[in-house]
């Protein structure tokens, strides 16, 4: 009994020690490296230097944050790279998307990174809103199928994060061409205004600044977005477009009910880790669980931040960042999908999009 007794006693202090450390500021002198493994200019990158100092300011100890640019492969040189390096005191953070987490889930040659067995310590949404041309003769999401022209829709590459449009138009049944090897969503958007495409998702910066003012000018119409997460459905209303239906609305109003089976399976699990989680850091597996609560505090203290309020804004209509088991539950269940949806993700892009495996 003693040796219980005194066996509790030391977890307790230690459990006690640790809490006072991050009361005093348990990142004091630090450096925390946010590997991004994208090239600078891309969104993932913009997105970690936007988030950069309020976590500098909000973290116990204000550490000195390091956003490092590892691009290559697609995104999986750079994970390949926190696989091999990360340390496993909170020091080390992976900054990446579903173009990460796709790779992983299909099982592609070069992946050497465990994405599901990391811990998450943040993520932070990054919707993304589908529009149509108006000589469609498309009003709403609920006349998508009465298109008065064939739907062309363009894309960068089926497996990285076109992936959740793609499946969203095996969700509603669409008959969709899909124009893929662009280089990047900007001339995909320009491609549309062109009238070279006329079906297009941008992600939520990228709709707001560009094409919310052809929306204005009568240029494009909005349909749906990937929807948010509600007790575990990704059905929703997403808050940075409430006036838009979810994918799971538009489902339900073309069927008379909820959507279900692969194609929805398939569907919520990818487009939850590049929607509702979009830009996701990760730590090591072996990171203590007090550190995971320690930026759980952090992301609370940011989104109280007035300041972060006013320029998130601007930036993302105001998308607050995540943390906490529930987050970290909801990205592993995604990052786990059954045996089934991945052998239907696999044909799916093989047959569809020649994709190889």
């Amino acid at each position: 009994m003693r040796k219980i007794t005194l066996s509790v006693a030391a977890a307790l202090l230690a459990g006690s020690a640790f809490s006072a450390m991050a009361q005093d500021g348990y990142f004091a002198g630090k450096t925390i490296e946010i590997v991004v493994p994208f090239g600078e200019g891309g969104a993932t990158f913009v997105s970690a230097k936007f988030l950069e100092p309020y976590f500098e300011k909000h973290l116990p100890g204000n550490p000195e944050i390091d956003v490092v640019s590892r691009p290559g492969g697609g995104s999986i040189l750079g994970a390949n790279w926190f696989e091999q390096n990360a340390k496993s005191d909170g020091t080390t953070i992976l900054f990446t998307t579903s173009s990460t987490a796709n790779p992983f889930v299909l099982g592609q040659e070069g992946v050497e990174y465990r994405l599901a067995d990391y811990r998450v310590a943040y993520s932070h949404p990054f919707s993304a809103v589908a529009y149509v041309s108006p000589d469609t003769g498309v009003t709403s999401a609920a006349d998508i199928k009465n298109a008065s022209t064939p739907l062309i829709y363009g894309g960068i590459a089926a497996a990285a994060s076109d992936l959740p449009g793609l499946l969203s138009f095996e969700v509603l049944d669409l008959d969709v061409k899909t124009v893929l090897g662009f280089n990047g969503r900007g001339p995909v958007r320009l491609a549309f205004e062109q009238g070279e495409l006329n079906l297009d998702y941008q992600f939520t910066p990228v709709y707001l600044t560009q094409v919310v003012p052809s929306v204005a000018e009568g240029r494009a119409v909005p349909l749906w977005t990937g929807g948010a997460m509600e007790n575990g459905v990704l059905k929703a209303r997403d808050p940075i477009a409430p006036e838009l239906p979810s994918v799971y609305e538009v489902y339900e109003q073309m069927n008379g009910g909820a959507p279900s089976g692969i194609e929805w399976e398939a569907f919520q699990g990818v487009a939850s880790v590049t929607y509702a989680y979009g830009l996701t850091g990760y730590m090591h597996p072996d990171t203590p669980q007090e550190v995971l609560d320690i930026f759980a505090e952090t992301v609370a203290a940011i989104n109280a931040d007035p300041e972060f309020q006013a320029e998130s804004q601007e930036v993302t209509n105001g998308a607050r960042l995540n943390a906490g088991p529930d987050t970290e539950a909801a990205i592993k269940a995604a990052l786990s999908p059954s045996q089934e949806v991945k052998d239907y993700l696999r044909k799916l892009l093989s047959d569809k999009y020649g994709v190889n495996f």
